[in-house]
């Protein structure tokens, strides 16, 4: 069972009547009588539209639409699932806001406009099969020879061309706005309207003045060629000419119709419209109804303003049609909410009221009225009009996505520009840094020079002094002495101190895989030589590899490590210890010790440069060590912090990245 329209009507007239009508169309159909026949269907074939009645002996219609909507989100189909037009009789208003509620992608009232219905199943079809229409390119014969129709179709077939065809202007323009072709080739004398006016529709009409169209004539005259083209054709083939030509005329202009960009698709003027007829007259609706049915329109009916914006909040219309007064929600209030609502705020109302009075012309148009006409028995003012607000409409809208467009575009282009401007400067600002990094460093390094040499001979000569004089001096001389050989010794560690807090802004950050434990072990060892009398336990667990950079990571641990091992100094017994933990993205580290620790109150100075948290003469330092580390931390894209108290130790904790360092700026 294949088809691409499901048809469930318990009444065997509408089901015939609406296969006759989409067959005759092109479109193949599968009739079903009840809601067990339309499941049945859907298990073995899924349907791109169904066309359903509210009312079934089995079933509410209603209630099998939400099946069919349920059943395609669970498939995941989303946009790409199952079509619905529900089938009513007009009068059940509440039966229309509750299917539309429900989810419906359609509503049309019986007694239903036949060629509005073919419209919108061939739209729909197209929206729930969107990939078809890359397929293959559509040509659109409208010829009313069926000799030379054939010819082309078959000419066309053979090229790898989809083609449709029509045998007059308004059926062409339905399909063209239904089926949205490639091309249209358009035969110049037709009956109705000629192939020059189907031309010049699809020039104003927004949704297909893009389309490529050719026009065809056997006319042999010069005349019907500048015609053809003042119609707005992109090409002008005569009948006589070798198919083959009229093939490559359209090969060419659908290459050049490709250039264009057309992201848009409004409105049609030829395409199917919905209108919504306000007026507590029953018999004013019904001929109001049957006028415009026969140009086309799809035509909802409310009795009262109350109705009206019930049926508006869950169905879009083209335009509205309100009589001025009502009982309830008149025609003045009912037009004032529908120009406050965001959702209805830009569709085209026309006043209609019974009376020709100035004083209401003007109470209605105030409102917010787009039109005023008094009734009628003559409907073709009516129409005009009617066609005047839709189009009026339609050219807005293009006109506004064109704003928009434009809007949008320049929006990128500012920021695009702002993009370049920021990288400009804050490439200026990175070469402006690393220059004065540079000549910082060169500084440091020449005024290190220049105080080591005095460094070394106060250092020098005081040992000299030490050596050969020492026994010649009292104690308090000693004691000077000795001062004066630390004080030099001192200021040679400031001034590698200094040096190395320079050389991490500025040295080469190498990425590698760095085993912290035998960094750590490494440096205690080398403290332990230094003072071996000191009783110091150091204990490591846990993972301490990470990705970073082993000489920097050597600096930060020889400073954190060597903090702890001098704050232990005063213990029986020192501990140190050396361990990792896990966070949601950062593996933690953190050393801990059991030394004179420090007053949280000062711990937001601890990284600071030259700051201390000991007196100098307490422990020795330069007060640089800690803003080294954070520095070397932060490069590392981590971050570092501490807590202490007061003779019971100190705790370093420092972060960094699973995936590996992310160099910045350090600050």
């Amino acid at each position: 069972m294949t088809g691409q329209v499901l048809i469930v009507d318990d009444s065997l007239t509408v089901r015939m009547d609406l296969v006759e009508l989409l067959e005759g169309a092109g479109i193949s159909t599968v009739a079903c009588a009840n809601g067990a026949e339309a499941r049945a269907a859907q298990e073995t074939f899924r349907f791109p539209v169904i066309i359903l009645d509210v009312l079934l002996p089995d079933a509410d219609g209603v209630e099998l639409l939400a099946e069919i909507k349920n059943a395609a989100a669970n498939q995941g189909m989303g946009n790409q699932g199952t079509a619905v037009i529900l089938l009513s009789t007009e009068a059940e208003v509440r039966h229309r806001i509750r299917g539309l509620s429900t989810g419906a992608d359609e509503y049309i009232g019986k007694p239903y406009e036949p060629n509005y219905l073919v419209a919108r199943v061939r739209e729909l079809i197209r929206r729930s099969q969107p990939e078809q229409s890359t397929i293959k390119e559509t040509i659109l014969i409208i010829d009313d020879s069926l000799t030379f129709r054939e010819q082309l179709r078959s000419a066309l077939q053979e090229a790898g061309y989809a083609v449709i065809v029509a045998d007059n202007g308004e059926e062409g323009l339905r399909l063209a706005a239904g089926l949205r072709p490639s091309a249209a080739i358009v035969d110049g004398i037709l009956p109705g309207i000629d192939g020059a006016t189907v031309i010049r529709r699809i020039r104003l009409d927004a949704a297909l003045r893009r389309l490529p169209c050719l026009l065809l004539t056997a006319s042999k005259e010069t005349s019907a060629e500048i015609q053809a083209f003042d119609a707005g054709a992109d090409a002008f083939v005569r009948k006589g000419d070798d198919l083959g030509v009229i093939l490559a005329r359209l090969k060419a202009t659908l290459r050049a119709a490709h250039a264009q960009d057309a992201h848009h698709e409004p409105l049609s003027l030829q395409g199917p419209k919905k209108i919504l007829a306000v007026d507590d007259s029953e018999t004013f609706l019904q001929e109001i109804a049957v006028a415009l049915r026969n140009d086309g329109y799809e035509v909802v009916l409310a009795r009262s303003g109350e109705e009206a914006l019930d049926l508006l909040a869950v169905e879009p219309v083209e335009c509205i049609l309100l009589d001025l007064m009502m009982p309830g929600i008149g025609g003045e209030e009912a037009c004032r909410r529908i120009k406050t609502a965001a959702v209805t705020r830009d569709t085209p109302v026309i006043m209609l009221t019974g009376v020709e009075d100035r004083n209401a012309m003007i109470q209605g148009l105030s409102a917010g009225a787009d039109d005023y006409l008094a009734k009628s028995a003559d409907f073709g003012v009516l129409r005009a009009r009617l066609l005047a607000q839709i189009r009026r409409k339609q050219f807005e809208d293009e006109n506004r996505l064109i704003r928009e467009q434009l809007l949008r575009k320049e929006m990128e282009a500012t920021e695009a520009r702002a993009a370049r401007e920021v990288a400009e400067v804050r490439a200026a600002l990175v070469e402006e840094l690393e220059q004065k990094n540079a000549e910082l460093e060169a500084f440091s390094y020449s005024v290190a020079h220049d105080l080591r040499a005095p460094l070394r001979s106060v250092d020098g000569f005081s040992a000299v002094l030490q050596e050969n004089y020492g026994d010649k001096l009292d104690e308090e001389g000693k004691k000077y002495l000795q001062f004066v050989r630390k004080s030099a010794q001192h200021m040679t560690e400031l001034i590698d101190d200094l040096l190395s807090l320079s050389r991490v802004t500025r040295s080469e950050f190498r990425r590698e895989a760095v085993d912290l434990t035998i960094i750590a072990h490494s440096i205690i060892e080398r403290f332990r030589q230094m003072a071996p009398d000191r009783q110091v336990e150091f204990l490591t667990s846990g993972s301490l590899a990470v990705i970073g950079d082993a000489r920097l990571l050597t600096i930060a641990l020889e400073n954190l490590l060597g903090n702890a091992w001098k704050f232990t100094r005063h213990r029986p017994r020192g501990k140190i210890e050396f361990f990792s933990t896990q966070s949601a993205d950062r593996k933690i580290f953190v050393i801990r010790d059991n030394g004179a620790g420090f007053d949280m109150t000062y711990a937001g100075k601890l990284f600071g440069v030259f700051q201390r948290l000991h007196a100098a003469d307490e422990f020795e330092g330069t007060g640089i060590g800690l803003a080294t580390v954070q520095r070397i931390i932060r490069r590392h894209g981590g971050r570092i912090w501490a807590e202490g108290e007061i003779d019971v130790g100190a705790t370093f904790f420092f972060a960094l990245p699973e995936e590996g360092p992310v160099v910045g700026d350090v600050g």
